[in-house]
């Protein structure tokens, strides 16, 4: 036993040197650990989705200067939070106004559900390109894959990415009723004296707790603190939640925090999702990985999304503890699989608590939104 265990550890030292894998913490022996961190399952309700689809509503685009059905193409990438008793669902939805993805304009449209799948929509977008001062982050490609969370006194935080058909770039705006939206830029441009301004960079988590009825806003170590990252998972903190400064190395570069995995469901993408939730076994992030190219676990298609979990230390945010090999999550659904993302997805982005339910919500290939419903939520109370 001894031997094998000296003999796990050395492998697992010399992959993680190589930046092959991010290893669990060994401080419990391989042969204990289990999966008893995780959160879920998560099971598509029978016969209810999608539950957001393309619609030809209109409204004037500010930045056309015309009527545009501007959720008619695809609606997919939901944040989601509560206000009032309703989960509010804010999607991404794109017109027609071109072929491919990322060529068209997206914009964040709202619905709100009692039980958290009948939606009831607005007819007008609530964040989009508009005739303001942020022209040069959002125009022409818009507002893309919110995460949206809220402090304890009720402001609602929108991190979301900007795209100039450039670059794109993490956003920030809030929101009091999540209906009217304050834009306030770059998530990252103050940081550094403006390093990081023309970084390519998306999908935030920032890290919440759940208090009474609600998954708020919590701090780690006096600051506020959220995992982003498509090719790795980075982190960032902020005093305000507008101004974020990316955690850096003993280098002075980016500190990367997990990796995309050969053999993985995640070998080519490590996407950052919902908001990050701090549990009594430590901080959970559920995140996208793509599978793609030579390197894919081949028990799922290649180019997919899948969903998966790791579990950082309570204490130390930037400590991966443990990760799952397999998602939790994957496209089994016709419409998860055909879209206007041929290879499938279930890119989850929104996850709220609800009547003592987790509801997920996630786009669809590119195309739709759909839900998935947990009804364990123990694991969420930390005392």
């Amino acid at each position: 036993m001894k031997l094998e265990l000296k003999f796990i550890i050395g492998v697992v030292g010399i992959l993680t040197a190589c930046g092959f894998t991010d290893a669990p913490s060994l401080d419990t022996p391989p042969e204990e650990q289990d999966n008893n961190w995780t959160l879920g399952p998560f099971l598509r309700p029978e016969g209810i989705n999608p539950v957001i689809s393309p619609l030809s509503t209109e409204f004037y685009c500010p930045m056309r200067r015309e009527q545009v059905k501007w959720e008619e193409s695809d609606t997919f990438n939901p944040a989601a939070t509560v206000k009032d008793g309703k989960i509010v669902v804010l999607y991404r939805a794109e017109d027609n106004s071109a072929q491919g993805i990322g060529k068209r304009t997206s914009r964040i449209g709202y619905a709100e559900s009692k039980d958290g799948i009948e939606m009831k929509r607005l007819g007008n977008p609530v964040l989009f390109p508009a005739e303001d001062n942020f022209k040069d982050l959002d125009w022409s490609g818009g507002c893309e894959d919110p995460r949206v969370t809220m402090t304890e006194d009720g402001l609602y935080v929108m991190l979301y990415t900007a795209w100039n058909r450039k670059k794109a770039r993490l956003s920030v705006a809030t929101s009091r009723d999540l209906k009217n939206w304050t834009k306030h830029g770059l998530a990252f441009g103050k940081a550094y004296n403006g390093r990081f301004n023309n970084l390519f960079c998306k999908s935030a988590s920032i890290v919440t707790r759940l208090k009474g009825s609600q998954l708020v806003i919590d701090k780690v170590n006096g600051k506020y603190f959220m995992y982003w990252g498509e090719y790795a998972v980075y982190a960032a903190t902020s005093d305000n939640l507008i101004d974020w400064y990316p955690v850096l190395d003993e280098k002075g570069e980016l500190k990367k925090l997990a990796q995309p995995r050969k053999g993985h469901f995640d070998c080519q993408m490590t996407e950052c999702g919902p908001p990050a939730i701090r549990t009594k076994h430590g901080i959970v992030l559920l995140y996208n990985g793509k599978n793609a190219g030579k390197d894919r676990d081949m028990d799922y298609p290649s180019g997919a999304y899948c969903a998966g979990q790791m579990l950082f230390d309570n204490n130390d945010p930037y400590k991966v503890l443990d990760r799952l090999d397999k998602p939790f999550f994957a496209p089994e659904a016709p419409f998860e699989k055909s879209g206007q993302y041929k290879d499938g997805t279930v890119f989850i982005e929104g996850l709220v608590y609800h009547k003592k339910k987790l509801y997920l919500y996630y786009g669809c290939a590119d195309s739709r939104v759909a839900v998935a419903v947990c009804d364990d939520v123990k694991k969420l109370r930390i005392k």
